[in-house]
């Protein structure tokens, strides 16, 4: 994998707010949404700057609808972090190709934790019924070579997951 150094921010990101996952297949970069999730921005970039998601799998990958990760307590979509589950974030963003969103627990609005999902298409039935967290900016042909499956037999990996303002660090 490349240094430090060598990962461009895609032009205009918030570097405070662009999270940089570097997967086996390659880096996605993602601007998260602080103005329309406050509360879940800043949970992706405290389990980011913890290691949580280092090393976690995408555990369920669906063609033509999205790819999950962000278990890093089990792997397997069950698990979550030691923080507490955060209130929804409704918007009235739409879930388009690209469009990050915080998976949930079942019926429960208001049990977003660690895991989110990255749309491969449209997906207008979630609309107003999961937190959108932010939008890949670069990196969605990386998205489109993650395997395929719930779960897959050997699922792609994050390696590691940064905040774009700490990467030189």
């Amino acid at each position: 994998m490349a240094d430090d150094n060598s990962i461009a921010l895609p032009a205009g990101a918030d570097p405070d707010n662009t999270l940089i996952l570097e997967t086996t297949p390659g880096v996605i970069f993602i601007e998260l949404d602080a103005e329309v999730a406050p509360k879940h921005a800043e949970r992706l970039k405290l389990l980011a700057r913890e290691g949580f998601y280092d090393d976690v799998p995408f555990h369920r990958v669906i063609d033509g609808f999205m790819a999950q990760t962000g278990d890093g307590q089990h792997g397997n979509g069950t698990g979550g972090s030691s923080y507490p589950d955060l209130k929804a974030e409704f918007s009235n963003l739409p879930f388009e190709r690209g469009t990050v969103g915080m998976a949930r627990k079942g019926g429960n609005n208001h049990s977003a934790n660690s895991q989110f999902f990255i749309m491969f298409d449209e997906g207008s039935f979630l609309n107003g019924q999961y937190t959108v967290i932010g939008e890949v900016v670069a990196g969605m042909e990386v998205v489109d070579k993650l395997k395929r499956g719930e779960p897959p037999a050997n699922p792609d990996r994050i390696i590691r997951v940064r905040v774009a303002a700490d990467a030189g660090s």
